[in-house]
C-alpha cells in the first residue's frame, strides 16, 4: 500500500498492490497502520456506506461540521468514479481549491479524507459502487454541502465516460440548490482551519 498526499492537505491518494491469478485478485483496500501512520492519530470507522450511481451522476460537495467532523476512506469497487476533495477550511492555504482522482475497479485505489474537507464524485460508468468508511456515524443536523457547479469553485467535471462516451450530469435537488462557496463562508456554516488542527485534522 502506498500513500502519497494530494495537492488539498489532510487528502492522500492510496495505491493498492494487487496480487492476480487465473481464480481472480486478492488486495489489501484498507490497513489501520497505514492510515494512521498518515493521520498521525487513530482512524476509527463508526459507519460503512456503499453508494451505486449511474454514468454521470454527481454526489456532493458533503462534509460535516467540526468538531468532531468525519473523515472518510473511500474507494471504487466496481466501475469507475472522478474523486473529488475541495478545502473548505476559512484560513487554510488551499481553502476553496481542489484536488481529483479516478478511483476504479482496475487499479482499486483509495482517497483518505480528513475532517472539515469536502468530497465529492462523478460516476464514469453505469452501476458505479463507491464504498466508503466514516470516522462518524451520519447526524443529518450536522451534514450540510456546497453547490459542486459553483464556478469559484471551478471544478473541472469530466464531460464523456469512462467508455468515451458523452456524460450528462444528474444532481439531487439537493446538492443542485446547496449555496455556493461564498455564500456557506458568508453564513458561518464552513469549518475553519484553526479548528481542523486542534483536532489533528489539517497536515
Amino acid at each position: 500500500m502506498d500513500v502519497t498526499a494530494m495537492d488539498v492537505p489532510g487528502a492522500w491518494h492510496v495505491r493498492t498492490r494487487h496480487f492476480d491469478d487465473a481464480r481472480g485478485t486478492f488486495l489489501e483496500w484498507h490497513k489501520s497502520a497505514a492510515i494512521e501512520e498518515v493521520l498521525g492519530r487513530p482512524f476509527s470507522v463508526a459507519q460503512g456506506n456503499c453508494s451505486v450511481s449511474s454514468a454521470g451522476v454527481l454526489r456532493g460537495i458533503h462534509y460535516a461540521d467540526v468538531p468532531p467532523g468525519q473523515a472518510k476512506y473511500v474507494t471504487c469497487v466496481r466501475g469507475a468514479v472522478l474523486d473529488v476533495v475541495v478545502d473548505l477550511r476559512v484560513g487554510s492555504p488551499t481553502f476553496g481549491q481542489w484536488d481529483a482522482v479516478t478511483l476504479d475497479d482496475v487499479e482499486r485505489g483509495a482517497v483518505l479524507i480528513s475532517e472539515g474537507l469536502g468530497h465529492a464524485f462523478v460516476a464514469l460508468e453505469d452501476h458505479s459502487t463507491v464504498m466508503y468508511l466514516c470516522s462518524t456515524p451520519f447526524t443529518p443536523d450536522r451534514e450540510h454541502g456546497v453547490n459542486p457547479l459553483d464556478p469559484d469553485v471551478a471544478i473541472d467535471w469530466p464531460t464523456s465516460g469512462r467508455d468515451g462516451s458523452p456524460l450528462s450530469l444528474e444532481l439531487s435537488d439537493k446538492d443542485r440548490d446547496a449555496p455556493s462557496l461564498s455564500d456557506a463562508r458568508a453564513a458561518g456554516a464552513l469549518p475553519t482551519w484553526e479548528q481542523c488542527q486542534q483536532m489533528g485534522a489539517a497536515s
